[in-house]
C-alpha cells in the first residue's frame, strides 16, 4: 500500500508533464520549441483599454488604471474561442496584478497552448520614467512580485521590462532599461526559469532606433556575454496602411534588422489609418520575404482602443460583460492569419551560435552611456533610511502623489544652502549614478529632507516640509555619525549581483513599492507588491556599524 500511494506523486507529475506546453527557447536569433521546430509567435494583444491620461509622446496616452485580464475566469472563459477562433499561439498582457489569482486563465490558455508575454511595467507608480529615469528598489520588487506570480505556470513565453520607454528626445533612459534587463535575467536564471526577457520598442527614426536595438543587445563588457542583453526584441510597428505590399511597407526595416543579434518580432502591428484593416500583412510578416530576420508578431488589439492615430480593436463586449460581438476587423485577421504556414527554418542545428558584439558609440542622435545603474539594493536602502534624522512620513496614504514635488521642494531648499541632490539622480548619458539613486523615492525623499534639516542645525521646523516630514529620535545623535552611518549602508553604491528573494520579516523586509511617475507605456499599467530584494554583504556591515555608532553616541550595426 505505501509503495503504491508514493506512486500517486510521481504519476501526477507525470501527467503534468505530458500535459505542459513545450518551452520555447532562443537559439542564436530564431525561437524554437523542445522538438527543434521552428516557433512563431502568431499572437493578438489581450487587454482592455484603462483610463488614458493624454501623452504628447504616445498617440495612446498613459492609462491611469488597468484590469488584469488573467485574473478574470468569466472573461478568459468568453473570449478563449474567440482566440481559438483567430488561431493564435500568443497573447500579449501589458499589466498584471500579481496580487490576484490567475491559475483558471492562464491553465485555460495553457490547454489551448495560447502562450503569454508580460510586461511587467504598470503604470503611473510602476515602471521607468523617461523625464526622470531610475532604476530603484521599487520597480525591482514591483518586477520580481510578478515573476514570482508567474513562474508556476508552463506558458509565459517572455517578460518584457518595458514598452516605448526610450524615445528619440530621450534615448538616455537607455542604460536604465538595459540595467533592468540585466537584473530581471540574472533573477530569471536564479530561479531556474527558461522565460525570455524582452522589450517593446516604438518604430522611431532609424537614425537612433537602430542603436537602441544593438544597444539593448550587445555586451559592454566585448567579452560575448550575454549578462545584459535582452532575448527577444519587439518592435511596435504600424508602417503597412491599407492594401500595401512589402517592398512598399517592410522592405526597408527588415533590410535594417537582417543581421541583429537576437529574436525579434513585432510586438505590436494593424495600422488603422487606411480603414478597412485587411491584415494582409501577416501573410508577408510570416512569409519569406520576413521569416529569416523576424520570428511572428503580435496584432493590435482584441479589445477597443482608442488613439490619435485612430480607433483599434476586433471585438466589443456586451453590456452585461457575457457575449463577444466580433467585427469585420476580427474576420478578416481571423482568414489570414488562417492562411500562414510556419516556414521550419533554420534548423536549430545550423541556427548558429549566439552573439553579443561590442555595444554602439554614443552619437548625436543616441546619447546612453554603456555604464549602467547597480542593481537595487533594498537591504542597504532600508537601513539607510533608518539612520535618516528626518523622514518622509507623507500625510496621505497615496504618497506617491506627493512625493515627486516633496523631493523637488527639498531639492530647492538644499540648493539655497549651498547642497545638491547628486546623491539621488543619476544620468544615463554620461553613466553617472548618485549613491541612492538606486532606492525607493520614499528614501531619496527622506535622504533629501536630512540633507536640509541638517544643514540648519536641526531645526525642528526644517523637517516639516508642509507636514510631511518627522523628525527620527532613532538617528545618529551628531551629524558626522549620521553621515558615517549613511556612508557604511550604501558601501558599494555601484554592486551589480543577483536579486534574490527574502524573508518578509527580519532586515531588509518588504519594500515600499510607490515609484517615480510614469511618463513612458503604451497600455502598461502598474501595481505593488511586497518583496525584497537580495542582502548585499556591504549593506549587512553598514548596519551592523550603524548600530555601533548608534551605541557610542554618534554589434551588429543596423542600418
Amino acid at each position: 500500500m505505501f509503495r503504491a500511494l508514493a506512486l500517486v506523486p510521481l504519476l501526477a507529475a507525470l501527467i503534468c508533464a505530458v500535459d505542459a506546453l513545450p518551452k520555447i527557447t532562443r537559439t542564436g536569433r530564431y525561437l524554437y520549441d523542445e522538438s527543434g521546430n521552428r516557433f512563431y509567435i502568431k499572437g493578438i494583444a489581450y487587454q482592455e483599454q484603462g483610463v488614458v491620461v493624454v501623452s504628447a509622446d504616445n498617440p495612446f496616452g498613459e492609462p491611469s488604471s488597468f484590469v488584469d485580464p488573467l485574473a478574470m475566469e468569466s472573461a478568459c472563459n468568453r473570449d478563449l474561442p474567440f482566440l481559438q477562433q483567430l488561431g493564435v499561439n500568443t497573447v500579449r498582457i501589458y499589466s498584471v496584478d500579481s496580487t490576484l489569482n490567475h491559475d483558471a486563465c492562464m491553465s485555460a490558455f495553457s490547454k489551448a497552448g495560447i502562450y503569454t508575454i508580460i510586461d511587467l511595467a504598470l503604470p503611473l507608480n510602476g515602471s521607468i520614467d523617461r523625464v526622470s529615469p531610475s532604476w530603484s528598489t521599487n520597480l525591482l520588487e514591483l518586477y520580481t512580485n510578478t515573476i514570482d506570480a508567474f513562474s508556476k505556470y508552463d506558458n509565459v513565453l517572455a517578460y518584457n521590462v518595458g514598452n516605448e520607454v526610450v524615445i528619440q528626445n530621450a534615448t538616455n533612459v537607455a542604460p536604465y532599461v538595459k540595467a533592468a534587463a540585466r537584473d530581471i535575467k540574472a533573477y530569471l536564471k536564479s530561479k531556474g526559469s527558461s522565460a525570455l526577457v524582452g522589450y517593446a520598442a516604438i518604430n522611431g527614426q532609424a537614425g537612433w532606433r537602430g542603436d537602441l536595438a544593438n544597444f539593448l543587445s550587445c555586451d559592454p563588457s566585448n567579452s560575448n556575454s550575454d549578462s545584459t542583453s535582452i532575448d527577444l526584441y519587439g518592435l511596435n510597428d504600424y508602417e503597412w496602411c491599407g492594401d500595401s505590399t512589402f517592398e512598399k511597407s517592410y522592405a526597408t526595416t527588415t533590410q535594417a534588422y537582417s543581421q541583429y543579434n537576437v529574436a525579434a518580432y513585432f510586438s505590436e502591428f494593424g495600422c488603422v489609418s487606411s480603414p478597412p484593416r485587411l491584415w494582409t500583412e501577416a501573410i508577408a510578416l510570416f512569409g519569406s520575404d520576413m521569416n529569416t530576420v523576424w520570428s511572428g508578431g503580435i496584432a493590435f488589439s482584441y479589445f477597443p482602443a482608442a488613439s490619435a492615430a485612430g480607433q483599434f480593436g476586433m471585438v466589443t463586449i456586451s453590456d452585461d460583460q457575457s457575449t463577444v460581438i466580433t467585427s469585420d476587423d476580427f474576420d478578416k485577421l481571423k482568414t489570414e492569419y488562417g492562411q500562414i504556414n510556419f516556414i521550419n527554418s533554420p534548423s536549430q542545428t545550423s541556427a548558429g551560435s549566439p552573439s553579443y558584439p561590442s555595444c554602439p558609440a554614443s552619437s548625436s542622435t543616441f546619447l546612453a552611456s554603456t555604464t549602467l545603474p547597480p542593481t537595487p539594493n533594498e537591504a542597504a536602502c532600508n537601513c539607510l533610511e533608518s539612520t535618516l534624522s528626518c523622514q518622509f512620513t507623507p500625510q496621505t496614504a497615496n504618497y506617491s502623489a506627493v512625493v515627486g514635488e516633496v523631493i523637488n521642494n527639498a531639492c530647492g531648499l538644499l540648493g539655497e544652502k549651498g547642497g545638491s541632490c547628486t546623491d539621488i539622480g543619476g544620468d544615463g548619458q554620461t553613466g553617472v549614478y548618485g549613491r541612492i539613486a538606486a532606492c525607493d523615492p520614499i528614501v531619496k525623499a527622506s535622504f533629501v529632507m536630512s540633507q536640509f534639516y541638517e544643514a540648519n542645525n536641526r531645526q525642528q521646523v526644517t523637517c516639516s516640509f508642509d507636514g510631511n516630514g518627522t523628525v527620527n529620535q532613532a538617528a545618529p545623535s551628531s551629524v558626522s555619525a549620521a553621515n558615517v552611518a549613511a556612508s557604511s549602508c550604501v558601501a558599494n553604491p555601484n554592486a551589480v549581483f543577483t536579486p534574490s528573494a527574502a524573508p518578509t520579516n527580519g532586515a531588509g523586509g518588504s519594500a515600499q513599492t510607490s515609484g517615480s511617475s510614469n511618463n513612458n507605456n503604451n497600455n502598461n499599467n502598474n501595481h505593488s507588491g511586497s518583496l525584497a530584494v537580495g542582502v548585499d554583504p556591504n549593506a549587512l556591515l553598514g548596519m551592523t556599524l550603524m548600530a555601533a555608532i548608534a551605541a557610542l553616541g554618534g554589434i551588429f550595426t543596423l542600418a
